[in-house]
């Protein structure tokens, strides 16, 4: 049986709509003055929530950093996280003002990780639901995250995707075998520009599971 996480009052589409927005807003403002977006909003956005923006560029990833714990505000969190996609992931030269009306903007919301408990760690990958489970595996002074929308573009099955988030945190493949790594699953509401610019829709990912 898959792990169970606790449940999150999930954003309705307005609310998505908003929060792509807000994201795709402060990375051009960022981008075209250097200053960071000053944006407080209410309702859901006041509560604390761990959040990822990511960029795709014609198909391919071009940015994707986040918050994976309820360390701040959903509106900073969304602010923070956006600029950081754009500038400063390491995989990536630091995104152009004018690329921007090639990129889609994607912000996905996440529940609180829960460590995964076994007693026999060859169980692991049966506590992981495809399509419903990111995952962040920590070691040490190691770590590594997934979204859940990794395992589904790329059509790993659980053990595929704890090997996976194993090499993300620069540990061995099986690393997640070993008793003192720990790891956890979260799950994410995900909003998506349809195309630059475009409409914004909540991507259900077990409809797109192959």
């Amino acid at each position: 049986m898959s792990v169970v996480v606790k449940d999150m009052k999930l954003l309705s589409l307005e609310e998505g709509t908003i929060a792509v927005k807000l994201a795709r807003e402060a990375i051009e403002t960022y981008l075209r003055s250097g200053k960071r977006l000053n944006r407080r909003l209410k309702g859901v956005f006041e509560e604390k929530r761990g959040v990822f923006t990511t960029l795709n560029k014609h198909g391919m990833l071009r940015g994707c950093i986040g918050f994976p714990y309820p360390i701040k505000r959903l509106d900073e969190a969304i602010i923070d996280s956006a600029i950081a996609a754009a500038t400063e992931d390491p995989r990536f030269p630091p995104v152009e003002l004018k690329e921007m009306d090639e990129i889609e903007v994607e912000v996905t919301v996440l529940t609180p990780p829960e460590k995964v408990e076994v007693e026999d760690r060859t169980e692991l990958p049966k506590k992981i639901e495809i399509g419903r489970h990111g995952l962040l595996v920590k070691r040490g002074y190691f770590s590594g995250l997934l979204l859940p929308q990794v395992a589904v573009e790329y059509n790993f099955d659980a053990e595929e995707f704890l090997t996976q988030t194993c090499l993300k945190a620069g540990l061995s493949p099986d690393c997640w075998l070993l008793d003192d790594t720990e790891v956890y699953v979260f799950e994410g509401q995900i909003f998506a520009e349809k195309e630059p610019r475009g409409e914004v829709v909540e991507v259900d990912l077990k409809s797109c599971r192959i």
